[in-house]
């Protein structure tokens, strides 16, 4: 592979609303790299996204909303991929600069040992203080760029679950994906998180995967308390399925977390410039719904059972 090989791009659709333009853009201007397929698999979009993919020439490939999958999605896209890399990127996902592809495969094409890399994530100028807060936290948003792996089914039971988790952290919002790995590991069917359980597999599979702080896209979302809650719950189950990893353990700890996050949450809602009442509000909802999605996910996948009945995350 060279920087003057093709590389294909794989996008889950559904109304995605005039994002989606800034990202087709955005491709189509990269530096050194020819992005072709581009492959969209639309869910049900009603709100003009079919017309603006087949304007741009995307092939678009649909599959019913109700039967939409994270992880077979996905490998519904990839496999009418030919290229040996493909590029999985959300459609509110928008690079952030024309070199950005180029960074993003670049490692691919010096270390065969790599299955996949990983871009870095930066909030929207305008995004709340409290939805910038946490994203700036999260690995994938780092300025350093870090490589895991590989790492054997022994060694991974000896390290702690919080350990397993930071060393098979993979962010679909933006990733590329050597083909050939992907065939003999395909993702799995799972309402969320196929991207950590893919990395899981890989890594003690012998492979190796890469962050690159130098590829980057601005991606961000202020999403409602209630949203919030039930995506939390849901990433939650999987940690405590994929690593043993409970965040919040017991109902003491639920307390606690709520409230040292309350007081966090006002503070950086009081300083948004506009729509402070409704900033302040919002904060308060997510000082509960984050800690008690943490609780409720990690305790159903303990407990086998479901305790929030969650649909279309």
């Amino acid at each position: 592979m060279t920087t003057r090989d093709p590389i294909a791009v794989v996008i889950p659709t559904r109304n995605a609303g005039p994002g989606l333009a800034r990202l087709l853009d955005a491709i189509a201007d990269q530096d050194d790299v020819v992005a072709d397929p581009i492959v969209a698999i639309d869910s049900g979009s009603t709100d003009g996204t079919l017309d603006l993919l087949t304007r741009r020439g995307v092939r678009v490939l649909s599959v019913p909303p109700e039967q939409f999958d994270h992880g077979e999605t996905r490998n519904y896209g990839l496999s009418v991929i030919p290229n040996e890399l493909a590029v999985l990127i959300v459609q509110d996902a928008v690079p952030a600069s024309k070199r950005w592809l180029v960074s993003l495969v670049t490692p691919l094409g010096e270390d065969r040992t790599l299955a996949g890399t990983y871009a870095r994530q930066r909030p929207w100028p305008d995004a709340s203080r409290i939805t910038a807060h946490y994203l700036t936290r999260w690995i994938a948003a780092q300025d350093r760029p870090r490589v895991a792996g590989p790492i054997t089914p022994l060694e991974f039971e000896t390290l702690t679950p919080a350990e397993r988790y930071l060393q098979c952290v993979f962010d679909n919002v933006c990733s590329c994906i050597r083909m050939s790995v992907w065939r003999s590991h395909p993702f799995r069917r799972t309402r969320i998180a196929e991207d950590l359980e893919w990395a899981l597999e890989v890594l003690q599979s012998g492979h190796r995967l890469a962050f690159v702080a130098d590829a980057v896209v601005w991606h961000s979302h202020d999403r409602s308390p209630r949203y919030e809650l039930n995506r939390t719950y849901l990433v939650h189950q999987r940690l405590q399925t994929l690593f043993g990893l409970s965040t919040i353990p017991t109902l003491g700890a639920l307390g606690r977390a709520v409230a040292t996050t309350l007081p966090l949450h006002l503070r950086l809602a009081a300083g948004e410039p506009t729509a402070r009442l409704r900033a302040l509000a919002r904060g308060a909802g997510l000082a509960v719904a984050f800690p008690l999605g943490q609780y409720l996910g990690a305790r159903a996948a303990r407990e086998g059972r479901d305790f929030l009945n969650v649909r279309g995350v």
